[in-house]
């Protein structure tokens, strides 16, 4: 039978096939659809440009509310290797195999020669080796996402030319080195995540010129040096995770008057005092400042905050007596644990009160 004109060019049904070639997938039987001449036509995860009736995106989650889940009443599981076959679906602009837990190697190097790729997202496998050097070709990317797997080296330089990138995610790996010193450059960005790695250096200051940039989480690294105080001034910064580092140094002032709302600072080597610079800009769901080397009280202003949901100053070097009032009237006695000589509610009662 020939394949009607409206059907996929058989280069890319070829391409499919190479592709689902390199992959085992025992127990949902996802790729049982993948028959005929018409890949454009009841394949699983398999969506085609209406216009051109070329292969746009493969969508394959391991994790779905699909009904071959439902049905099965369980997770995807997914062995093999991702085949530079695929490299062959020149028009795709949609890359998404995620969740699948067992598919390892390492991530084609043609993936940047995909000149419409707009989604990457390689989540939840055991990829390993190196992201593509040249992935900055992909200037209409707007989301790369390659966490949950073990890709090792460094963050290539050429990813800053990623002009539209808007979702950076590469939290649980084994990426080493450096941040790129102009990693800045990525203007569109509203997300960067890269906590669980192992990053070192500074945080570069280039980062604070991202005016889009909303959440950045970079803990969980053994990252050094000053806090920069410029990303206390960023004004849709939301959510910024630095624990878990080698931080030194004071808390920039400038953090704790921003429009952050979460800032956990928590578990590096900070030291110095709180600052005395709270005011009605401060709302925070989470202040976390615990595991440092903090000393002196905690300031007063903190009473003027707009709102502080939780809040943490543990196993630090504070002392005198806690203020009053809120936020404090709805905090437990673990947030206050573990200080030289802090007193006061929740706390035991300070003496010469």
């Amino acid at each position: 039978m020939v394949a009607t004109s409206n059907a996929c060019p058989p280069s890319d049904r070829a391409a499919l096939l190479q592709f689902r070639a390199a992959l085992r997938e025992p127990f949902l039987g996802i790729f049982n659809s993948w028959i005929g001449t018409d890949c454009c036509n009841g394949w699983y995860g398999v969506s085609c440009d209406p216009e051109v009736r070329r292969v746009a995106d493969i969508n394959l989650r391991g994790e779905s509310e699909s009904p071959i889940f439902e049905k099965a009443h369980r997770t995807g599981y997914m062995t093999g290797f991702i085949s530079p076959a695929v490299c062959g679906l020149t028009r795709l602009s949609g890359l998404i195999i995620a969740d699948w837990k067992g598919i390892s190697g390492s991530i084609p190097h043609c993936i940047s020669q995909l000149p419409f790729l707009r989604i990457l997202d390689l989540i939840g496998n055991k990829l390993t080796g190196e992201i593509p050097g040249d992935i900055g070709l992909l200037t209409q990317l707007t989301v790369l996402n390659l966490a949950d797997n073990q890709i090792s080296g460094e963050i290539p330089r050429s990813l800053v030319n990623l002009s539209s990138l808007m979702h950076l995610d590469l939290r649980n790996n084994q990426i080493s080195a450096q941040i790129p010193r102009n990693f800045g450059k990525l203007r569109m960005i509203s997300r960067a995540l890269l906590s669980k790695n192992k990053l070192s250096g500074q945080i570069p200051a280039s980062i604070t010129h991202i005016y889009r940039l909303s959440d950045l989480d970079l803990s969980l690294n053994q990252l050094s040096g000053r806090i920069p105080a410029s990303l206390g001034l960023m004004r849709v910064l939301a959510t910024l995770n630095l624990d878990g580092n080698r931080f030194s140094g004071q808390i920039p002032a400038s953090l704790l008057s921003s429009d952050i709302s979460i800032l956990n600072l928590s578990r590096n080597a900070l030291d110095g005092q709180i600052p005395d610079s709270f005011g009605a800009r401060s709302y925070f769901t989470v202040l976390d400042l615990s595991h440092n080397q903090l000393k002196g009280r905690i300031p007063n202003s903190i009473s003027s905050a707009a709102f502080i949901g939780h809040l943490d100053v543990s196993h630090n070097h504070l002392c005198g007596s806690i203020p009053e009032g809120p936020p404090f009237d709805h905090l437990e006695e673990s947030s206050f644990l573990n200080n030289s000589c802090l007193c006061g509610k929740p706390l035991k009662a300070c003496r010469n009160k």
